[in-house]
């Protein structure tokens, strides 16, 4: 008898822990996700403007509404004599959860020293895993324009990193930088400033492991 009941115990414990992990789960809305789909135009977004909107129309078709959608992007500054906008100034002070309610950064620091950006927790917009490193095709590069610490670029550093602000698709000439949202490859572990890419075309982000993807915040 009391075998019987200290199962059941269990099992009600156990069912009850369920229960409330996931209702931890539902009670964090989404505030991070990486763009399931480019824009199909390169490193050509139409400005921050088009990056945000298309965050903002992803995150939408996914069921998140009334919340400010930003894109991770910085700019630069076309004359070099002035600093562009930073990613981290856009992006709102946190906590992030993903799509499946698992913390990504509770602040603006964590997020750029110890953010919880893997292959398993960089989720798009409806939970789904983005193909990384090992799967074909290869889509770990995700369009920033920054610098480790999420800000923009000095106005004194040589080079584009933003593909003209996010202008540019042009084949071979230019380039942004990008980071790996599985942190793996090109000799660093830096989700948001691992390499420059070959050019601002669609085809010269895909020949390194791209697709014009984008990391997603809500900055409310």
């Amino acid at each position: 008898m009391k075998i019987a009941e200290t199962a059941k115990t269990i099992i009600i414990v156990t069912i009850l822990l369920m229960v409330a992990g996931t209702t931890t789960a539902a009670d964090h809305a989404m505030g991070f996700f990486v763009s399931s789909v480019s824009i199909g135009n390169g490193a050509d977004l139409g400005g921050l403007e088009g990056g945000d909107a298309h965050c903002t129309k992803l995150a939408e078709a996914a069921g998140s509404k009334a919340r400010k959608w930003r894109a991770y992007l910085s700019t630069q500054s076309p004359d070099g004599k002035a600093f562009g906008k930073s990613a981290r100034d856009r992006i709102g002070k946190g906590p992030w959860y993903n799509a499946r309610g698992e913390l990504i950064a509770s602040d603006l620091d964590q997020l750029h020293l110890a953010a919880n950006i893997v292959k398993r927790t960089a989720l798009d917009e409806n939970g789904n895993l983005v193909n990384a490193r090992g799967d074909k095709p290869n889509k770990h590069d995700m369009l920033t324009g920054s610098r480790d610490d999420g800000t923009a670029y000095f106005p004194w550093e040589e080079g584009d990193h933003t593909c003209s602000n996010w202008t540019s698709s042009e084949d071979g000439n230019g380039s942004a930088q990008v980071g790996h949202h599985d942190r793996h490859g090109a000799g660093n572990t830096s989700w948001n400033s691992t390499h420059p890419s070959r050019g601002c075309s669609q085809q010269n982000l895909v020949s390194t492991g791209g697709d014009g993807l984008l990391y997603c915040f809500a900055a409310d």
